[in-house]
This record gives structure tokens, C-alpha cells and sequence, in this order.
């Protein structure tokens, strides 16, 4: 008798479930692993917005585990495996170091990156940028274009510029440095290398900079870079250097330019991988995206700081200006 009324009982709190609840019990909830080697930023808002977009609603038909790592890479592999323990369908790596430990570990579940400074055929990641053949794919940067223009913006604003310092990641972006120099060199610049190992050395790298007479900078991309923009654009002001950043969001932080990739675009391309991901696409068909929102942001009170006069060649072009 127990028993069958047991039964009755779990039977009739079935049967009395709203349909939407029993169909979410009989379909498997799709999960999300997004993984971050810095701290929670607005880019986390823009990839939410990009799921909402697609009809997602994070916790009721789309679980999302987000895991941040300060700045600490020694907690990256840790918070990767984390989510994968969970049983993650998809990862989203937000930059190189998440992608790097996430391909390490896993081949089987997909891997969505969002990378400023790998070229990921070179790196062995993808086949392919039309056909990336592994769990790999997402939005990498082409950086010989971006170089060029960092070049170009930040001669047109300094008069006479015939001395640059670049400030760049050895670990992640010789690449990058190597197509700026280039660039550098196409229109008769000297270039003076500032490679940088972790934020902590940024102080020192200026000192440097000032020290061999840098007449401005330009500060590549690096998950290093992006949370320290604030610090960055004050050491600039400091040492009386007109620096461009390869993240637009540099001039808001109060340097002179900004010139990047439109984050809240690039992360909303990223909810599209992963919803294409969910409807049954493969990582290894998904070709590889290029940011396709840049911006150009120019702060002329840090000009005037710095005694510069924008040209209104220059001006003119500006996505946005910061008075």
C-alpha cells in the first residue's frame, strides 16, 4: 500500500508540472563554460546581450558558468577543468591563455575564442581560417592592418614623429610586434622595442621609454593590456608620451587614442558561434571571424595635456571624441 501510494503521489506531482517545466526535464539544457584569464569585465554584459538576442534566457533553457582568473594564469588550467567537470557543451575562451590550456586539455568539446594576438593557423590551432578542422574556431584579429593604422593615426597626430617605443606582450604578440615594426619602417620611423613580460613591469618600461627618448608609443594587445588601460594612460600622461592603444576603450581611460576592434560587436558575433553551436554546427566547419567594427576614439583633453593639436584630417575620422 505504501508503495502504491508512493507511486500515485510522485505520478500526480508529474502529471500536475506546468508543460514548459516537463519539457525542460525532457530536453538537456545546453551549458556554457565562459573563461576568462582577467577579471569579469563588460564584455561578459555584451556576450549575455548576444544570447538574450538569440532568444536565450541564462538560467532557464541556457546555464552559463562564468570563471575568472584575476590576472593570475597559474588559475586558468584549474577554472578550465572546473568547467569542464561540469560538463560544459561549449567553452568560451576570452583570450589566448584560456584557448592555449583549453586545447590542451579537450579536443572534444568546442572551443569559441575571442583572440587579439595569435595567428591560429601558425599556432597549429586550425587547419584553416575557412575550415578550422578541430574544436577550435571563433573571432581572431588580423593584426598587419591594425598595425599599419596604429602607425599612420599616431604620425598624423604628432608632428615630426620620427621616434616610436612599442609596448608589446613577448609571450603572446611578436607576431603583432613584428608586423609594427614593419609598418614602422614603411614610413621611416625608428622603432624601440618595449617587450613586457607582466603588467608589474609596465613602470620600468616607461622609465625606458622616456630614458632613449621615445617621442610616443604604441600599445599593442594583450590580455595584460585591457584591464590595466586606466594605469597605462596614466603613465603615458606621466612621462609626456602621446600613446595609441589597439583598444579603442584607451582614450576613454584617458589616453590620447584609441583605435580597436567594437568589443560589445565582437562579443555578440561570439554568442552567434556558440547558438550555431547548439543547433547542431561543428567547431570544424565554423570558419574563423575577423572583427568587423572598429573604432577610431580620440581624447583631445589628453591632447591638450600634452600640448598636441589634433589635425582636423585626423578629427574627421574619429568614431568618437573625448572632450
Amino acid at each position: 500500500m505504501r508503495r502504491r501510494a508512493f507511486v500515485a503521489a510522485l505520478t500526480g506531482g508529474i502529471l500536475g508540472w506546468p508543460p514548459a517545466a516537463l519539457a525542460q526535464r525532457a530536453a538537456k539544457v545546453p551549458r556554457i563554460g565562459y573563461v576568462s584569464s582577467n577579471r569579469r569585465t563588460a564584455n561578459v554584459d555584451a556576450f549575455d546581450q548576444g544570447l538574450r538576442d538569440r532568444g536565450y534566457v541564462i538560467g532557464q533553457n541556457v546555464l552559463v558558468d562564468y570563471r575568472f582568473a584575476d590576472g593570475q594564469l597559474d588559475r586558468v588550467r584549474p577554472l578550465v577543468d572546473e568547467v569542464l567537470a561540469l560538463g560544459v557543451d561549449v567553452v568560451v575562451a576570452a583570450n589566448p591563455h584560456v584557448i592555449r590550456v583549453g586545447r590542451q586539455v579537450t579536443r572534444a568539446v568546442p572551443i569559441v575564442g575571442v583572440d587579439l594576438e595569435t595567428d591560429p593557423v601558425a599556432a597549429g590551432w586550425v587547419k584553416t581560417l575557412a575550415r578550422p578542422g578541430g574544436n577550435v574556431t571563433g573571432v581572431f584579429l588580423d593584426m598587419p592592418e591594425l598595425s599599419g593604422k596604429l602607425v599612420q593615426f599616431l604620425a598624423e597626430a604628432v608632428p615630426h614623429l620620427q621616434r616610436v617605443a612599442v609596448l608589446w606582450d613577448k609571450e603572446l604578440a611578436p607576431t603583432q610586434f613584428d608586423v609594427t615594426a614593419r609598418a614602422a619602417r614603411s614610413t621611416k620611423l625608428e622603432l624601440q622595442p618595449l617587450p613586457f613580460h607582466e603588467p608589474g613591469e609596465f613602470p620600468a618600461v616607461f622609465d625606458a621609454a622616456q630614458a632613449q627618448q621615445a617621442q610616443a608609443m604604441v600599445i599593442l594587445s594583450s590580455p595584460a593590456v585591457f584591464p590595466n588601460l586606466g594605469r597605462l594612460a596614466g603613465l603615458a600622461r606621466e612621462h609626456r608620451l602621446p600613446a595609441i592603444s589597439a583598444f579603442s576603450q584607451f582614450a576613454a581611460a584617458g589616453g590620447l587614442i584609441g583605435y580597436g576592434p567594437n568589443f560589445e560587436d565582437l562579443y555578440r558575433q561570439v554568442a552567434g558561434y556558440v547558438d550555431r553551436l547548439f543547433k547542431g554546427e561543428k567547431a570544424a566547419d565554423m570558419p574563423i571571424q575577423r572583427p568587423a567594427v572598429f573604432a577610431l576614439v580620440i581624447n583631445l583633453k589628453t591632447a591638450r595635456e600634452l600640448r598636441l593639436t589634433i589635425p582636423q584630417s585626423l578629427s574627421l575620422r574619429a568614431d568618437e571624441i573625448i572632450q
